[in-house]
């Protein structure tokens, strides 16, 4: 179930792979990457790495480890905990790149992220799965690809990269106290997947209490206790992100979106997705075309 609405979440805003490029290093060297709008991903094939984010404390990651940045917060990489990059900064494009003195001593696989609407703001600023084995093959087959280069490389990059953030997410979520790991709470796990599989119905907290088999209180004390917000708020949430996307991806007249998420006037439809996003749904999707 949790993963059902994890797809949901990644497919409604648009999370996507933008990079793919590997790292080899030798000795005596460190790579400063500002913070960005996206998130990042590094995955240690060979030897360990020292990784600060932000002004934390360093860390070590060995060879299987990943460490996701899902809000792009600046970080640093190096040969040393105490190594600046200020000296010894080198760009990394897309492909190899090589860094350091000496023979390789550390490779590192890099993707950055993209999305249209951020779906991160619950996780924390470092995730770390460490000897990750369900994500060893889609690593394996990224550093192949960057490594020897053919027809169609980028097209298996991105995908390759999108499956390595999917691989991860789930491996890590369950155990987490995020909202999403939170979602196997069996009444608000079961809730919740009732209204992403049929978002445009008249749902009240009394239907979909009905729907889950429990009392309203039950129901509105959980998923206050687990998102932190009412049934009827998240329902709004997911319908603007659903709305979002139509409008993104499609050419539907207004009246057939607002249908779509459960709105039988455009007024109310474009007030709510206004108020939600800040501009009206028509702008949105101007905006949304000039950015493509």
């Amino acid at each position: 179930m949790t993963q059902d609405v994890l797809a949901d979440i990644l497919a409604v805003t648009g999370v996507r792979g933008v990079l793919g490029a590997r790292i080899d290093a030798g000795t005596d060297w460190a790579w400063h990457a500002s913070r960005v709008d996206g998130a990042a991903l590094h995955a240690v094939t060979h030897g360990s790495v020292w990784f600060t984010v932000g002004g934390g404390e360093p860390f070590e990651l060995a060879a299987g480890d990943v460490i996701l940045l899902p809000h792009g917060s600046e970080h640093t990489l190096g040969s040393d905990p105490v190594i600046r990059a200020s000296s010894t900064y080198e760009a990394i494009s897309e492909g190899i790149g090589r860094i350091g003195t000496g023979e390789v001593r550390a490779r590192i696989l890099c993707a950055h992220y993209e999305y249209d609407t951020p779906p991160f703001q619950s996780l924390p600023d470092v995730v770390v799965l460490r000897g990750a084995d369900e994500l060893e093959d889609t690593i394996r087959l990224l550093g192949r690809e960057l490594a020897h280069p053919r027809l169609a490389t980028a097209v298996i990059l991105d995908s390759l990269v999108d499956i390595l953030l999917v691989q991860l997410l789930r491996a890590w979520l369950p155990e987490q106290p995020t909202w999403l790991g939170a979602l196997r709470d069996p009444v608000v796990g079961a809730a919740v997947a009732k209204l992403h599989a049929d978002p445009a119905r008249e749902w009240t907290t009394a239907t979909l209490a009905r729907e889950t088999a429990v009392s309203r209180a039950t129901l509105t004390r959980r998923f206050a206790a687990v998102l932190g917000e009412a049934p009827a708020t998240y329902l709004t949430r997911w319908r603007m992100s659903l709305a979002a996307q139509r409008l993104r991806e499609g050419d539907e007249p207004l009246e057939q979106v607002a249908a779509a998420v459960g709105y039988t006037s455009v007024y109310a439809f474009s007030r709510a997705f206004r108020r939600a996003r800040g501009v009206p749904p028509g702008r949105f999707r101007a905006a949304a075309r000039v950015s493509t």
